[in-house]
């Protein structure tokens, strides 16, 4: 047995296999073959309370490597499981040695034509040490049983997943990696295998095996020792939350290959194997909640050093090198775009060119779009001369339509015919692949760009070169559709088109243009795409849609000031997230143009996070004037969420929020899901310098005690104005009740408090203390789930009766229960009582609770709007609110019954309350079985002259045809009327 093929992971992949008494038997023996053959002893304590995995290292570690193999199988036989003895052999020198060997051959030749070329070829195709470490953490065991598992292999397109899968096979053909936990590893490209209509994974396996017969039986005999390299899976668009009934679990069934790799990843097949799906960040997000505790790895491509190496490398001359890639490295999006390997080896070319040609690379290189085209045009260029021929320019013309042709129809893989029709002979194709814009894919016999990214440039270039009714397909769409699809994200692959056409039409760009190809077209196109942002503007539901910082990378590009300025004179509202340095310089160039804004949302992500040694390149020049923005406009909303931020990035949000010349700013902030990396003093001294501060949203930010304290100095200070405060899910305990009932007993400006989420528990009682005292301003406040006790109800039934601001109180999912609803409904029916709006939802309410609501419909007429809704009422209970709700006291207007277990026996009585009340005009019935015989007796009592619903909550979707016919007919009958789905 060679010594390389297993170790204690191997071994114990085997131990597993036996059965308990199997076990048990083998540790006995074990004693009985160490004495027989003279080996060291392991000490029987240790061996009897040990597991399989434990056994295995014990084995490990006290023998050589033969040893314990030797013993191992030794005991296989005596206990009558020579089958285990008889796989190990196959296994270490049968069908998986053949099946490495073809791996090796197969995919390292298709490495070398394919995957390591142009920017690959500067990189050894064996894997490093750090690669080494990265694999093997892929898969590491955490506990004591078999685990299968699956990983998400995310990353930006063309960022290397598919080289480094490449690179993980080769390794494990080489016998470098996972040579003890995977017997087979397999890898299925989805750009390949969904061409094929339907299939098994039997098949699917076939395709890759080196000969026939295909030893199918055994390689499926030990599912867990399979690993599945998925690749390219956002090609298939798979709907992850199809019923289990449509999955697949045999292997042998053919179905339809968007089925069988579905049914891989929810382990509906081979529950036991591993995998590792390669995807685009984009739609990562998707897949990673869709499946079930997938471990999920981001690619970033080149590091820094990486990036430095490579391009100094692309210059014979070292001091041309260091130029170059200082260059790169001031101009933080190329420096970004050198991350991808292939991007790096476009980057690094287009310095080349331009210094050889003794361009200026500050004015050839002004943007990313003027990048693209410098590397394009001189690509297509003979060397030396000053334009190109007349075949280049429609050899590249030919490319644009091609390219055009596939951002519409979603296509990165092109036939012959595809070319031809595009206008691209079969003689132009050698002199195409020359300038490696376009490659060859053996392995799927067509063609296709060198990245994504060149073929959008590609295809925003076939806009300023013909019109899109000239175009061969009919897909291909015109400019105004195209600039809307690529602001609303409506196509996924889309990343970089419409930044492409809006960077074309700079004045350089032009320039440009007329040298190649003799001619200018900007004012035209310029003109459409201002319409369609004019049109944006001048619609609200248009701004809802588009994603604001796309427009701002494309506004970003064009860096035509009159332009941006004009765009950026209705922006009211904006939204943006910041992931990276890059979308941070975008958005402070945008921003330092508007004027207008009232409405200012921002998310920083990591950008900000750390040291200054580890902050992105000179990231406060551009922090700075996303900040001042408060200062410039007229902002009167303010939301920062899901942000890291350290002292540095505060302390400058904080000088601007703290300027005294801010008359309108923040008459509501939220401040969401933060981490701060700075002392939180200065963090809630921003809400005392701010006295126009009316409403202060902190809700999913952990808060210590400490920071309850601060934050309530803050409200009890008197230049303090917050009257809104909402603290849903912050960590809060029982502890911090005390502090902020202080705040409820002397603050005379907050009155609407949310604590919700939070596990308040035994400190209700203080806050109820607190709302008591006559001196209590607050009028609503939200306690939803905040794991109150039976104690709290007396408090709060206390604050009720004494408490003549209180109009609102939600205690929604805590356990009420009938008994302390009864506590609390003795004061609710009170006459006197304030309370106008109470909220029970998912409070463990029977219908015996219902008697004592009924009480308090009749004899509170101050109470309008009542939620028990998700409590399980029934008809018997519902019956008995309709008696109320038809009394002559009830002034109920709103009531919510969704999910409370009622039927149409109870619709009945609800109709004759439609009829009878004065007042009631909502009702939300949603998630109850009402049938269409319930459906159709609210209709008639809705027909009714006098009833005053006009809102109805039920979705159309839950019932049969009948019922949505007549639900439909009820609402051309009665205009008025809105039957509201929560869809």
């Amino acid at each position: 047995m060679a010594s390389s093929f297993f170790s204690d992971f191997g071994l114990m992949w085997y131990l597993e296999e036996l059965k308990k008494k199997e076990f048990v038997k083998f540790k006995e023996l074990l004693k009985e073959e160490t004495v027989q053959h003279g080996l060291k002893q392991i000490p029987w304590t240790e061996v009897k309370k040990a597991s399989r995995e434990e056994l295995a290292n014990l084995l490990m570690k006290h023998y050589e490597e033969k040893q314990a193999w030797d013993v191992t199988f030794r005991i296989f036989h005596k206990i009558n499981r020579k089958d285990l003895c008889d796989r190990a052999t196959r296994e270490s020198a049968g069908h998986t040695t053949l099946y490495q060997t073809h791996v090796k051959k197969k995919y390292r030749d298709l490495c070398s034509r394919e995957f390591f070329t142009v920017a690959h070829d500067f990189f050894d195709q064996k894997i490093t040490e750090e690669e080494h470490d990265y694999f093997e953490q892929l898969f590491t065991i955490k506990t004591i049983k078999k685990q299968s598992r699956t990983v998400i292999l995310k990353g930006v397109q063309g960022i290397g997943k598919t080289t480094m899968l490449m690179k993980l096979l080769l390794a494990w053909s080489t016998g470098s990696i996972y040579q003890n936990r995977f017997s087979y590893v397999f890898y299925f490209c989805c750009r390949e295998v969904k061409q094929l209509v339907s299939t098994s994974l039997a098949d699917l396996i076939s395709r890759e095996w080196p000969s026939s017969p295909v030893p199918t039986a055994e390689i499926l005999s030990e599912p867990q020792k399979l690993l599945f390299l998925i690749d390219s899976f956002e090609v298939l668009s798979c709907d992850l939350t199809q019923a289990e009934s449509e999955l697949c679990s045999d292997c042998m069934e053919e179905r339809p290959v968007r089925v069988l790799l579905s049914s891989l990843l929810w382990k509906k097949m081979l529950p036991d194997s591993s995998l590792i799906v390669a995807v685009t960040s984009d739609n990562a997000g998707s897949l990673e909640e869709q499946l079930e505790n997938p471990e999920v790895k981001k690619l970033v491509g080149f590091s820094e050093s990486n990036r430095k190496l490579y391009v100094r490398c692309m210059f014979p001359d070292r001091s041309q090198g260091m130029a170059a890639f200082s260059f790169v490295r001031e101009k933080e999006q190329l420096f970004t775009m050198c991350q991808i390997p292939l991007l790096c080896w476009v980057v690094g070319t287009c310095l080349k060119q331009e210094m050889e040609r003794g361009k200026d690379l500050a004015d050839t290189c002004r943007c990313t779009t003027s990048l693209y085209t410098s590397f394009i045009f001189n690509l297509f260029t003979p060397k030396g001369a000053s334009c190109p021929t007349k075949e280049s320019q429609n050899q590249l013309k030919g490319l644009c339509s091609l390219a055009a042709e596939g951002m519409w129809t979603g296509t990165q893989m092109f036939n012959k015919e595809d070319l031809k029709r595009n206008g691209i002979l079969d003689s132009d194709i050698p002199a195409l692949l020359d300038t490696k814009v376009l490659r060859r894919r053996e392995s799927e016999n067509c063609y296709v760009f060198l990245h994504i990214s060149i073929q959008e440039f590609c295809a925003a270039l076939f806009y300023l070169l013909r019109s899109h009714l000239d175009h061969p397909h009919k897909a291909v769409e015109n400019t105004t559709l195209l600039l809307f699809t690529f602001l609303k994200r409506e196509k996924e692959h889309w990343l970089f088109l419409g930044c492409f056409i809006f960077g074309l039409l700079h004045k350089q760009e032009q320039e440009k243009m007329d040298i190649f190809f003799g001619f200018q077209m900007c004012q035209e196109i310029k003109q459409q795409l201002f319409q369609c942002l004019d049109a944006i503007g001048e619609s609200r539901d248009l701004q809802q849609e588009i994603d604001q910082l796309t427009l701002f990378y494309c506004l970003h590009e064009i860096q035509d000031e009159a332009f941006v300025q004009q765009v950026m004179a209705y922006q009211r509202e904006i939204k943006l997230v910041i992931k990276d340095n890059v979308d941070l310089i975008v958005s402070a160039y945008c921003l330092k143009f508007c004027t207008t804004l009232r409405k200012l949302s921002l998310s920083v992500e990591d950008v900000l996070q750390g040291n200054e040694k580890q902050r992105p390149h000179s990231f406060l020049l551009h922090y700075r004037p996303i900040c001042s923005v408060l200062l410039t406009n007229n902002v009167q909303v303010l939301q920062v969420k899901d942000s890291k931020l350290d002292e540095s990035a505060f302390i400058i949000l904080y000088n601007q929020l703290k300027q005294p010349n801010l008359s309108n700013l923040c008459l509501s902030c939220r401040v969401n899901n933060i981490t701060f990396f700075c002392e939180s003093q200065l963090f809630f001294e921003v809400f005392l310098s701010n006295t126009n501060l009316k409403r202060l949203n902190l809700n999913h930010t952990t808060l210590s005690r400490e920071d309850v304290q601060l934050l309530c100095d803050v409200l009890l200070h008197p230049e303090c104005n917050i009257e809104k405060l909402l603290l849903t899910n912050c960590n809060l305990s029982s502890e911090d009740c005390e502090v902020l009932a202080s705040v409820l007993l002397s603050s005379s400006k907050l009155k609407h408090l949310n604590v919700s989420c939070n596990n308040l528990g035994k400190g209700v009682p203080s806050l109820c203390s607190a709302l008591c005292h006559p001196d209590c301003v607050t009028e609503l406040l939200i306690l939803a789930n905040c794991h109150l006790s039976e104690t709290c109800w007396v408090s709060l039934s206390d604050t009720l009766l004494k408490n003549k601001t209180l109009s609102h109180l939600d205690i929604s999912a805590n356990d009420l229960k009938d008994e302390g609803l009864k506590i609390l409904c003795e004061a609710l029916r009170q006459p006197d009582s304030g309370i106008q709006s109470m909220r029970l939802q998912q409070c463990l309410i029977t219908a015996k609770g219902c008697e004592d609501l009924a009480l308090v419909l009749t004899g509170n007429q101050n109470l309008k709007s009542l939620q028990i809704s998700n409590n399980k009422l029934e008809d018997v209970g519902v019956k008995l609110l309709c008696e109320a709700l038809a009394h002559p006291n009830c002034r109920l207007e709103s009531i919510g019954l969704e999910e409370c277990e009622l039927t149409s026996a109870c619709c009945k009585d609800l109709a004759s309350v439609f009829t009878v009340s004065k007042t009631l005009w909502g009702i939300n019935l949603l998630e109850n079985d009402l049938g269409y015989s319930g459906v159709s007796m609210l209709c008639e009592a809705l027909k009714h002259p006098n009833c005053p619903v006009y809102v109805l909550g039920l979705r159309k979707s839950d019932f049969d045809e009948e019922t949505q016919a007549l639900l439909e007919a009820m609402e051309e009958r009665i205009p008025y009327l809105t039957i509201l789905s929560n869809d």
